[in-house]
């Protein structure tokens, strides 16, 4: 295999206070500005090498870190500085770099994708600001997209995190739940809860809850809103119609992130609805800046007999299409 073009280049003047705050804390700054543009960047003091398949991603990434460079003369960077420069730079990516391996730090411990599809999911969330993970229940959509908000918003990349669902009704009534609106749709909102405390404590999620630093609320509470600087997580979205899902999509502000995950199997619209996740995959399958991630069956890291389970109703399926239900 020939070895990948590369770059090389000195930063100068020398000054290590300056390479300490270009790279930041263990490289995170670096870390972010390779998994934007999925580069590698090596450095030896103020010599760098970057490294990937396009060489005008290659000039682009040189061009950057000259830029950063000479800013951080005079600014301190931090992980949200970095991404909000990514953001304007409006930078290409090599989109054929091999995904590389991202390592999410949170109090449970160190999480990585299981298996090679996670590991594109994970590593499209990092360089895309729309996201959607599609695929059956225990391949890990919702609780890889928490974890990986859950870093941003421990590292300052963002301010806040909402996680969205909508309240669609799965064989029962809203109006026939006891209580109020928040109690009706709490139970539609618990594995974000569940995620979330798995992630952080209970403690310290029941605090950024009180403070609205963490956000949890129905599809309905987004209309007519602008999310800046935030991670914004759609669970369940194949429960979306087309105008709600237009309507979440437009609410992404600068320097924020948004990931949707669905199951197409899962379904609980009415029939004459088309699912707005379904929708979505053929109006935005080709748009620059938006990543898919389709999880199979053999994604699935529940108990063994779940992805059988899957496997069984997907032929089932198949079969049905081709010759109409019995």
């Amino acid at each position: 295999m020939s070895p990948l073009p590369q770059r090389d280049f000195t930063l100068d003047p020398p000054d290590t206070e300056r390479l300490a705050n270009l790279a930041g804390p263990f490289d995170g700054h670096l870390r972010q500005i390779e998994l934007r543009l999925g580069v590698e960047i090596a450095n030896r003091g103020n010599v760098f090498r970057v490294s990937g398949r396009d060489e005008k991603v290659l000039a682009q990434a040189e061009q950057l870190l000259r830029a950063l460079y000479d800013e951080a003369a005079t600014e301190t960077f931090d992980s949200n500085a970095i991404n909000l420069r990514l953001n304007q730079a409006n930078l290409e990516r090599d989109d054929e770099a091999t995904p590389q391996d991202v390592a999410i730090r949170v109090k449970r411990g160190t999480i990585r994708g299981r298996g090679a599809n996670q590991a594109r999911y994970l590593h499209a969330i990092a360089t895309h600001d729309i996201n959607f993970g599609i695929g059956p229940a225990g391949t890990g959509k919702t609780f890889l997209a928490v974890a990986m908000a859950v870093e941003a918003l421990n590292e300052s990349r963002v301010q806040r995190l909402v996680l969205v669902r909508p309240a669609v009704e799965a064989g029962e009534k809203l109006g026939f739940l006891p209580g109020d609106l928040t109690q009706k749709v709490d139970p539609y909102l618990r594995p974000l809860y569940d995620a979330l405390y798995e992630m952080l404590g209970v403690e310290k999620v029941v605090k950024l809850l009180e403070k609205n630093v963490i956000e949890i609320a129905p599809l309905a509470y987004m209309r007519g809103r602008t999310l800046n600087d935030a991670f914004v997580i759609l669970d369940e979205a194949q429960n979306t119609t087309i105008e709600q899902m237009k309507m979440f999509l437009t609410r992404l502000g600068f320097g924020s992130t948004a990931v949707v995950t669905g199951d197409m199997t899962q379904i609980d619209l009415p029939k004459h609805v088309k699912s707005g996740l379904r929708d979505a995959i053929d109006v935005l399958r080709d748009v620059d800046g938006v990543s898919f991630t389709f999880f199979e069956a053999r994604d699935v890291v529940r108990h063994p007999l779940v992805a059988r389970i899957v496997s069984a109703y997907d032929r089932r399926d198949a079969t049905d299409a081709q010759t109409g239900p019995a």
